[in-house]
């Protein structure tokens, strides 16, 4: 399935189904994420229950710590 993510056409897994399944993959894991679908905020009580369709557009912000 094609999806649109931070701004950039990506190819994701048939088994990447919802908001969760995405913030498993290793580049995301263990991050501190603001997940944004379709221009509405997803909260984090939603991630398991928040499915993909072809072509939506996420916006995944995660933080960055520093000084």
């Amino acid at each position: 399935m094609e999806l649109i993510i931070n701004g950039k056409a990506q190819e994701v897994a048939e088994d990447c189904r919802t908001v969760a399944d995405l913030l498993s993959r290793p580049e995301w894991s263990g991050r501190l994420v603001i997940v944004e679908r379709n221009g509405e905020i997803v909260s984090r009580e939603h991630y398991a229950g928040t499915s993909f369709s072809e072509g939506d557009r996420l916006e995944l912000v995660h933080f960055v710590g520093g000084g």
